[in-house]
């Protein structure tokens, strides 16, 4: 099978991982020009009032001109201090949290200058922490959507078959959510999740 591209992405969507290890490699996008959407500098969590958009805030700029490994993180605020709140709200009572929370919150308590930086170091702290043994490159030179020999995401989004949420008593299962939720929920067990199709949230990208 061909190898999985994506973009760079902020806790890349859980059922990422799991199209990766269906395709055997997962190839990051390292030469295309920043774009606005998608989740390159976003992320969805599931916290006690349902789905929440966590976003890094970018330092002014043409960023849609940029090449993504040169677009800049702004820390004009903390927003760090506000996402780690949002992720201890939210998984705080999950059974992996104790175990894997500290690695990746001091990831962006060193304050990575760069998104891509921030993404990548984000990604493998995930990819260690499940002991994952599929390839994960970048991209030598960009590659364009006609560009054979990679298996894209597409819509309609996919998302994981539904696993135990720690709100699923409020919101019932929901689903294309961040690897922080099936990380802190399942564990090791993420690389062996199964893909299930299901309708993409309205407004938000697959």
């Amino acid at each position: 099978m061909s190898p999985l591209l994506t973009s760079t992405a902020y806790f890349p969507p859980a059922h990422w991982f799991v199209l990766a290890s269906e395709c055997g490699a997962w190839y990051t996008e390292a030469h295309e020009n920043y774009q606005k959407g998608g989740w390159r500098n976003r992320c969805r969590i599931a916290g006690p009032n349902g789905v929440q958009l966590l976003s890094i805030p970018l330092e002014k700029g043409k960023h849609q001109k940029k090449p993504i490994q040169e677009v800049r993180i702004s820390y004009r605020n903390e927003w760090w201090r506000e996402h780690e709140q949002a992720i201890k709200t939210a998984y705080g009572r999950s059974p992996f949290f104790e175990y894997y929370a500290e690695e990746l919150f001091d990831v962006a308590r060193s304050r990575p200058a760069t998104l891509w930086d921030l993404n990548q170091e984000l990604t493998e702290v995930v990819l260690r922490l499940v002991h994952w043994d599929v390839p994960r490159l970048e991209t030598e030179t960009f590659i364009s959507g006609e560009t054979p020999g990679f298996n894209r995401v597409k819509q309609p989004a996919a998302s994981l078959t539904p696993y135990p949420q720690v709100f699923t008593d409020r919101h019932g299962f929901l689903p294309g959510l961040s690897v922080l939720d099936a990380l802190f929920c399942l564990g090791p067990q993420l690389v062996t999740s199964q893909i299930a199709p299901q309708n993409p949230p309205p407004g938000n990208p697959a």
